[in-house]
């Protein structure tokens, strides 16, 4: 089987990568190369993957306008076509938010996982029936629009990339993309009242509304307490969850899974998540942390967070959060569309 996986065209996929959908692909790419099966990636140059990548050029400037956009999408089209053109090809997955803008002409299956809401993509043909549609978790399968019945295929993370550390925790972290939707200010006014310190880990993407959100509402709560410290790699990630006193997610986003929440949970760090889409699924409550509705009630969690077992959130990470699992998940489903 020789799997076509196509990326965001906008972010690169690899081990350090900070958006979800490139961590996914990433993992599952490598299992699937690890299982014996052929792997070609189209994806923005820089990326690093286990199998063949087919490179298409990075996004210049410092802020991506819809141009931008159309210009990668048809590069990704044409990428996309000229493998098919001098390749056996299988399956084609695709992982990204525009992927309407490049689904070529392909007999085989097409698998898209939709990592994000359904209502982000917009125009997306989602009663296409030549296409199979995953999702992530089971508040976004039952919110999935169209009357296809999406395949449930919950993410998965490297648990054994992720260690428990015994030693004193000494601040909160908030990890991911700095944009409105993640409620990075919620975090920082929580640590404000509470008056601890906070790490902010995450990259300011080159969308004028990220950059206008930081400036305006993330850098004035800023301080020699609550600091912010950029894009980091995985094994910065790690450490940074190892030594955290709990993991805050205040979403304001119906979110569809959370890597985050799961690597935290591996690392021993409980998670105080607001009650937003998948938030609940991944943050057992009383047991892996904490699920609140509100900032004040995510500020009054954090003083209980002694209360949850660190030896218990691995131990139900490693349980429930498998990337090998996800991998044999997605390669049934290959091999079952394949059959039929």
């Amino acid at each position: 089987m020789r799997v076509l996986s196509v990326a965001y065209p906008q972010f690169e996929v690899s081990a350090d990568a900070n958006g979800g959908a490139e961590q996914v692909l990433y993992l599952l790419e490598r299992g699937i190369v690890n299982a014996g099966c052929g792997s070609l990636v189209v994806a923005a140059k820089g990326s690093r993957v286990s199998g063949q990548l087919i490179e298409t050029p990075p996004q210049a400037g410092k802020e991506i306008t819809e141009t931008d956009r159309k210009e990668a999408s048809r590069v990704h089209l044409e990428r996309i076509q000229a493998v098919l053109a001098r390749e056996r090809i299988d399956v084609i997955h695709f992982h990204g938010l525009d992927f309407p803008t490049y689904i070529p002409e392909f007999d085989g299956p097409k698998v898209v996982t939709v990592h994000l809401p359904a209502s982000w993509y917009a125009g997306a043909p989602f009663d296409r029936s030549d296409l199979t549609f995953v999702c992530v978790s089971e508040a976004q399968a039952k919110t999935f629009p169209g009357e296809q019945q999406p395949v449930l295929i919950p993410n998965g993370i490297d648990v054994d990339g992720f260690y428990y550390n015994g030693n004193a925790r000494k601040y909160l972290l908030w990890l991911g993309r700095i944009c409105p939707e993640k409620g990075v200010h919620i975090a920082l006014r929580v640590a404000h009242k509470l008056d601890l310190p906070l790490v902010v880990a995450g990259p300011v993407h080159r969308f004028r509304s990220h950059q206008a959100y930081f400036a305006e509402e993330v850098q004035p709560l800023l301080d020699a307490k609550r600091k912010w410290v950029g894009t980091i790699g995985l094994k910065c990630k790690a450490s940074l969850l190892a030594g955290a006193i709990a993991l805050l997610h205040p979403s304001l986003a119906p979110e569809t899974s959370s890597l985050v929440s799961m690597e935290a949970a591996s690392s021993g760090t409980p998670v105080v998540a607001f009650r937003s889409g998948a938030l609940p699924e991944i943050v057992e409550h009383g047991v892996t942390g904490f699920v609140v509705d509100s900032e004040g009630e995510m500020a009054e969690a954090v003083k209980r967070v002694h209360e949850i077992s660190r030896d218990v959130c691995r131990k139900r990470a490693v349980e429930r959060f498998s990337g090998d699992r996800m991998t044999r998940d997605y390669l049934d489903l290959y091999r079952g569309l394949l059959r039929a």
